[in-house]
C-alpha cells in the first residue's frame, strides 16, 4: 500500500493525520469553554434555571471533547522524537520552551480547575465554581496562545541566532513569541474556534427545534435559547473573521509570498491587474492553472487594494521552493467557501431575528443543521493551507522538511501510521458517536451534570448497579 512513499513523506502524512484529528477537539473546546462561562455567568446574574440547564447539558459534552483533545495531543509530542529528531535538535531550543510554557501555564490551569468545574457544582460555593469555569476557559485560550506562538515562529522565525552546532537559539524571547505572523494567526484561530462552537451549538438547537414544538415546553425552551445565542455569535463573529482572514492574508503576502502565489494559483507574474482565479486545476508540472474561472484584476484589488497593482507569480521563484500548489489552492478555497456559507447563515439568521421568525423558520433551521460541521471543515482546510503552503520548509526559509526528519525506514513509519489510523478511528470514532448521542437528547429542566451519571443515561447507557449506587451517594453528599 505504501511502497511508493518514502519515509519522509510517510512521516509527514502521519503528522498531518494526527494533528488534523487532534485539532478537531481543541477548536471545539476552546469556544465551548467560553460558552460555558457565559452560560454560568448568565445564570448567576439572572437566576434563570434555563441557563443552568444548558450549562450542565454542554458541560457533559465539553468533558468528553476536552478529554479526547488531551489524549490525541499527547501522541503528537512523541513524533517530534521519533519521526522528527533532526527538527527537534535544530529547533528544540526555541520550540521546547514554548511548549513547556504551554504545559506550565495553560495545562496546569485547566487540569487544576477542571475537576471543580465538572464535579463541584454542589460541593463548593457558586463564586468558586464560576472561578473554576473561568479558569478553564482562560486556560484553553492560553494554550492556544503558546501553541500558535510556536507554530507561527516556524512560519515567520524571529528573535533567534544560529549557534556553532547549527541550532536555532533564542536571543530575544519577546521577538520569538510575538513573531510577525503570530498576532494575526492568533486572532484568526480563536475566531475560528468560536465559530466552530457556535455552529455546533446552533446545529443542535436547530435539530431540536425541528423535532419539537413550542407546546412541549422545557426541551424547546432550551433549544430556543441555545439557537438564539449561537446565531447571535455567528452574526457578530463571521464578518470579523473575514476581516481577520484578510489581514492575515496581507501579512502572509509580506512574509511568505510563495504561499500566497500557491493559494491564488498564480504560476505567472502580472505586471498589472492580477485576476482572481475562483476555480481551476493547478498543473504544477506545466506551471499552468487549467480551466481557470477568473475575475479580472480582483486578486490585485484584494491583496494590494489596487486594481492595477502588479503581483509576482511562481515563475519568479525556483521550482524547488514551490509547495504542492493544487493542495494549497483547493484547501484555501474550501476554507473561503465555508466562510462564505457562514456569512450567509449569519445574514439569514439576522433577517429571521428582525422579522421574528428565528424559532419558526424551518428553512433556516435546516441550513443551520447542515452547517454544523462547517467550522471543523474550515479549520482543517485552513491548517492544510498554512502547513502545506510552508513546504518545502519546517522552519520557513531556514530548515527544509527533508532535513528535519529522522533516519527511519519507510516500512517502520508506514506500520505506525497504519496503527494510528486504526486506533484513532476506533477510539475517537466511538467518542464522537457518544457525543452525538448526547447531542441528540434535548436539554431538560433540572438537567443533571456529569457527577450524576447523566452522560451515560442520556447516551442510552445504563450504569452498573455499583456505579449507580456510587453516583447516587455522591449526589446525596452534595
Amino acid at each position: 500500500m505504501f511502497e511508493a512513499f518514502d519515509a519522509v513523506l510517510l512521516a509527514r502524512l502521519q503528522f498531518a493525520f494526527t494533528v488534523s484529528f487532534h485539532f478537531i477537539f481543541p477548536s471545539f473546546s476552546i469556544g465551548l469553554a467560553s460558552y460555558l462561562a457565559v452560560l454560568e455567568g448568565l445564570w448567576l446574574w439572572t437566576g434563570r434555571q434555563i441557563y443552568l440547564d444548558l450549562f450542565k447539558y454542554w458541560l457533559k459534552i465539553f468533558a468528553l471533547a476536552f478529554g479526547m483533545g488531551v489524549v490525541s495531543g499527547i501522541v503528537m509530542a512523541y513524533q517530534f522524537g521519533t519521526n522528527w529528531a533532526a527538527f527537534s535538535d535544530k529547533a528544540g531550543p526555541v520550540i521546547g520552551p514554548l511548549m513547556a510554557y504551554e504545559v506550565l501555564t495553560a495545562f496546569f490551569l485547566e487540569a487544576g480547575f477542571l475537576g471543580v468545574m465538572l464535579f463541584g457544582m454542589n460541593r463548593v460555593g457558586r463564586t468558586l465554581h464560576y472561578v473554576a469555569t473561568l479558569a478553564v476557559a482562560i486556560g484553553t485560550f492560553i494554550s492556544a496562545f503558546w501553541i500558535l506562538s510556536a507554530n507561527s515562529w516556524m512560519q515567520t522565525p524571529a528573535g533567534f541566532a544560529v549557534n556553532a552546532g547549527g541550532q536555532f537559539v533564542p536571543v530575544d524571547w519577546l521577538a520569538v513569541i510575538f513573531n510577525p505572523s503570530f498576532p494575526y494567526r492568533l486572532v484568526h484561530t480563536v475566531f475560528g474556534a468560536y465559530l466552530t462552537t457556535a455552529l455546533v451549538v446552533g446545529a443542535v438547537g436547530a435539530w431540536h427545534l425541528l423535532r419539537t414544538k413550542s407546546s412541549e415546553g422545557g426541551a424547546n425552551d432550551g433549544a430556543r435559547v441555545m439557537f438564539s445565542m449561537a446565531m447571535g455569535m455567528i452574526t457578530v463573529v463571521a464578518p470579523l473573521q473575514i476581516l481577520a482572514g484578510d489581514q492575515q492574508g496581507l501579512n502572509t503576502l509580506e512574509h511568505q509570498p510563495v504561499k500566497v502565489m500557491a493559494m491564488e494559483g498564480h504560476f505567472e507574474s502580472y505586471n498589472s491587474g492580477a485576476p482572481l482565479i475562483l476555480f481551476g486545476w493547478p498543473d504544477q508540472a506545466t506551471g499552468v492553472t487549467r480551466y481557470a474561472v477568473e475575475i479580472p484584476k480582483a486578486s490585485s484589488l484584494i491583496l494590494k487594494h489596487s486594481l492595477d497593482a502588479p503581483l509576482q507569480g511562481l515563475d519568479s521563484v525556483d521550482r524547488k521552493e514551490w509547495p504542492p500548489v493544487a493542495i494549497v489552492f483547493w484547501a484555501f478555497r474550501v476554507m473561503v467557501g465555508m466562510g462564505t456559507l457562514m456569512l450567509a447563515l449569519a445574514a439569514f439568521s439576522l433577517l429571521a431575528r428582525v422579522t421574528r421568525r428565528l424559532y419558526d423558520w424551518p428553512l433556516l433551521h435546516r441550513f443551520a443543521l447542515v452547517m454544523g460541521p462547517a467550522g471543523f471543515v474550515a479549520v482543517i482546510a485552513g491548517w492544510v493551507t498554512t502547513e502545506v503552503g510552508r513546504q518545502p520548509y519546517t522552519v520557513h526559509g531556514l530548515l527544509r522538511t527533508v532535513d528535519s526528519a529522522s533516519r527511519l525506514d519507510a516500512p517502520a513509519v508506514a506500520a505506525s501510521l497504519l496503527a494510528f489510523i486504526v486506533v484513532y478511528f476506533i477510539v475517537f470514532g466511538a467518542g464522537v458517536i457518544y457525543i452525538l448521542r448526547l447531542m441528540s437528547q434535548p436539554p431538560h429542566r433540572g438537567e443533571m451534570g456529569p457527577a450524576h451519571g447523566q452522560p451515560m443515561r442520556a447516551a442510552g447507557i445504563t450504569p452498573s448497579p455499583a456505579v449507580a449506587e456510587s453516583l447516587a451517594a455522591g449526589g446525596k453528599e452534595a
